[in-house]
């Protein structure tokens, strides 16, 4: 059945300027965009709220908290992708590119084992199936510090809609944990570690880091190339560091733990992804730079809401603020993310592209979902 949606007098958030107007839908892409406060017959009357292009996530770790909602819970998958794809869909969220962990310890402290291959291929089955309401595709987190990186990549293939690969080095005392103590924390509060198992877990990292780091660093780049994937760095805390990424083709800076990396990214023409949480809480909770203070700058390219969903538009809504430009906010989490991945038919109002759309009202401070389509058809 062809679907067709009008939404009339909306505050259309355009790439460059917010106008009010109509937006037309129809066979899955923007059809038309009119000025005015019109409404035709058989519209949607948005009395005003914005319209904006559906959220793009580039790195979102809420899969996990699904399939492992506790610590040793394994949440049956199907159902937890499910759950997950529903969140996000309520949250504005149209693309996802889901965090995936490649690269295990079997035999280490903390026992992480593999398992994004499994996971993939029951997010790829229920895609098949057309039960999911949004847009899917993998990003894996390529983990330097681990045993199994370079099986489990393998793995993974051009057909299976890899789009970003991360370079993700967990050594302990650098990058996101270059005060132990925050590690420490973490570590212990999250999984209930004693001290002493933290002290051979950050021995143990150290020691992967020495023994394989590099192996396992020019594996995952490899294999992002095949894949066809996007190289992102991660944590990058240097100049030197932004460098190697830099030497790789990195082409997103995931969350940059030092202005003096942010600088050196924005310097190699990298764009800059920092965290939402970290805008709307005031800091980074490892004690690293703060995302408001970046963008006070003009270093910060990206959002992405990391481990909170809910907090992607409203960081967007809260930047729009900042700058006093609504439509620069939104365009970190729709536009600049799209084309950071390589999507060229989504992230923007422009005719022709994807009908993935958003309506949304300030209520109180904070944006209220009013209606979420995907390709034209209402899903949330």
């Amino acid at each position: 059945m062809t679907r067709e949606t009008i939404l009339a007098n909306a505050r259309l958030i355009l790439p460059d300027r917010v106008v009010t107007g109509r937006l037309h839908l129809a066979h899955g892409t923007i059809a038309a965009i009119a000025p005015g406060t019109e409404v035709p017959p058989g519209a949607v009357d948005c009395g005003g709220d914005y319209v904006a292009p559906g959220l793009v996530e580039l790195h979102t770790d809420n899969l996990e908290r699904h399939i492992e909602p506790r610590p040793d819970v394994d949440w049956p998958h199907a159902a937890a992708l499910v759950a997950h794809d529903a969140e996000l869909a309520g949250c504005g969220i149209t693309t996802v590119f889901d965090a995936l962990r490649v690269g295990s310890n079997p035999g280490g402290r903390r026992r992480y084992l593999p398992y994004a291959r499994q996971l993939a291929s029951e997010l790829l089955e229920l895609r098949a199936a057309r039960a999911l309401r949004i847009s899917h595709f993998l990003h894996l987190r390529a983990e330097i510090c681990s045993e199994t990186l370079p099986e489990e990549m393998a793995a993974f293939g051009p057909e299976d809609r890899v789009g970003i690969v991360s370079l993700m080095d967990h050594t302990p005392g650098q990058r996101q944990f270059r005060d132990l103590d925050k590690l420490r924390a973490y570590v212990i509060g999250k999984r209930g570690l004693s001290e002493s198992d933290f002290v051979e877990h950050v021995a143990e990292l150290k020691e992967l880091r020495a023994q394989i780091g590099d192996a396992h660093e020019r594996v995952a780049v490899s294999e992002a190339r095949r894949y066809g994937a996007v190289l992102a760095s991660h944590d990058d805390t240097t100049a030197a560091h932004v460098a190697n990424s830099a030497g790789h083709g990195v082409a997103i800076a995931e969350f940059p733990t030092t202005e003096e990396a942010a600088r050196a990214c924005q310097a190699a023409g990298i764009p800059v992804m920092m965290g939402a949480p970290n805008l709307i809480r005031g800091g980074s909770h490892s004690g690293n730079v703060a995302a408001e203070g970046l963008a006070r700058a003009g270093l910060l390219d990206i959002l992405s809401s990391d481990y909170v969903p809910g907090a992607l538009l409203l960081g967007a809504a809260r930047l729009g603020r900042l700058w006093n430009d609504m439509a620069r906010g939104i365009a970190t989490v729709t536009r600049a993310p799209a084309e950071a991945a390589g999507l060229s038919d989504r992230g923007a109002l422009i005719e022709g592209r994807r009908a993935d759309v958003i309506r949304f009202a300030e209520r109180a401070g904070v944006p209220v979902i009013g209606g979420v389509w995907v390709r034209g058809v209402r899903v949330g």
